[in-house]
């Protein structure tokens, strides 16, 4: 639960809360480029500020822009369907990919209440009757462009385990077993949709060797479908455990809704177009992905709070969805382990609510965090030129941690 946005608490001062995390923020451990802001929600006062609206290198933290643009433009309730159609071909199945990344193989999936392939192949065995299935045509049409981002490492990029390459079609975000490691280690098909293809072929009892890409007929009929768990669990699972391939998927929809093409530049034009539709400062976004793995993105300290502050505010129901996926601190996802040393961060467990974003030299975190006055502060942290990603989060986590117990 958040602490009300109504002014409940004693207000800190800018002054008070200046003396507090100067030295904080001048640590070494951070790098040699911090920027900084922290708000009060009820009184939108700023509280603290540096380089608070210069664009920096966001990370993670770009999934908040992603989760709110989606959120927005969709709704909470939006859920995403995968459809099998009929082919031209007697027996031919057409497997369509409607953008839902958290598409199961069989009950056994990286997603909570996932749609399964194995309960459509069921679906389409009953529709087609005496029907033999002869073939599966995967149509992929729904996404177009390139399938990874410009700045993104290749390392990471599958096999190797953070990010698939986004297609419309995939199972378990892309991973070859579900499985899922904040830092990589959960390996990905080189070509999800060929193989979420070839896992619905073999529940039709048809040959892996058939599947090929094509387009659903026009006026295929269909023979079955299913649909995702509401977007606003998806953007849960997507911000609590900071999911790369969910989040450049789900940019796709801000794309869609927008009429514009389902592309990494068609989701990102979006994606700001949204925050500047929202009031907030587009101009102080610079995207080449929604998940934050592309070095060449830029994001200020002031967009993320005032992002944050307005889904505080109430003003957009919509918004108000993000705060259940932001991690914990000391608890869940990703802020599972943040918080722990030195002992004076601990205060932080528990009121700390934030995204985190982590590349090689990059250490950011953007959230909610509640005095133990009462008072509801958003802030955002972007550090860069570190060389210890241990000693920057824990010196990252100090920040937040003091203004729990500041009283300034």
């Amino acid at each position: 639960m958040l602490a009300a946005a109504n002014g409940g608490g004693t207000a800190l001062t800018a002054a008070g809360v200046k003396k507090a995390l100067d030295p904080l923020v001048g640590s070494a451990a951070l790098g040699n480029k911090v920027h900084v802001r922290v708000l009060d929600v009820a009184s939108d006062e700023v509280l603290y500020a540096r380089n608070a609206d210069t664009m920096t290198t966001p990370a993670s933290t770009t999934k908040l822009l992603t989760a709110a643009a989606v959120l927005s433009a969709r709704g909470p309730a939006f859920r995403l369907s995968t459809r099998a159609v009929a082919g031209s071909a007697p027996g031919e199945v057409v497997l369509v990919g409607g953008g839902d990344p958290s598409l199961s193989v069989g009950a056994k999936g990286q997603f909570p209440g996932a749609a399964r392939l194995d309960q459509l192949a069921a679906q389409v065995k009953k529709a087609l009757g005496a029907v033999k299935p002869t073939k599966v045509t995967i149509d992929t049409s729904l996404f177009s462009g390139p399938e990874t981002a410009t700045g993104w490492d290749p390392s990471d990029i599958s096999p190797g385990g953070q990010v698939s390459r986004i297609q419309s079609l995939m199972t378990n975000a892309g991973r070859i077993k579900p499985v899922h490691n904040e830092f990589g280690g959960d390996p990905r098909y080189p070509d999800p949709a060929i193989a979420a293809g070839k896992a619905f072929a073999k529940q039709l009892g048809v040959s892996a060797s058939t599947v090929k890409r094509g387009k659903a007929p026009a006026a295929g009929q269909q023979l079955g479908v299913v649909q995702s768990p509401p977007m606003v669990q998806l953007t849960d699972w997507m911000l609590e455990q900071s999911d790369n391939t969910m989040a450049d998927v789900l940019g796709r929809q801000v794309a869609l809704a927008a009429g514009q093409p389902a592309t990494f530049d068609g989701a990102t034009d979006a994606i700001v177009k949204k925050m500047d539709d929202l009031g907030l400062p587009g101009e102080e976004a610079d995207l080449y992905d929604a998940s934050g793995l592309s070095r060449n993105n830029g994001i200020s300290p002031t967009m993320l709070t005032s992002l944050l502050s307005l889904a505080a505010s109430g003003q957009q129901p919509a918004l108000s969805s993000v705060f259940g996926g932001l991690p914990v601190a000391g608890w869940s996802g990703t802020m599972t382990k943040r918080f722990v040393a030195p002992k004076t961060n601990q205060i932080g467990q528990g009121v700390v609510r934030a995204k985190t974003g982590t590349l090689s030299g990059v250490n950011t975190m953007a959230g909610v965090v509640t005095t133990q006055d009462g008072r509801l502060l958003v802030f955002a942290i972007m550090a860069s030129g570190s060389g210890n990603a241990v000693t920057a989060r824990a010196a990252l986590d100090r920040v937040p941690a003091r203004l729990v117990t500041c009283g300034c």
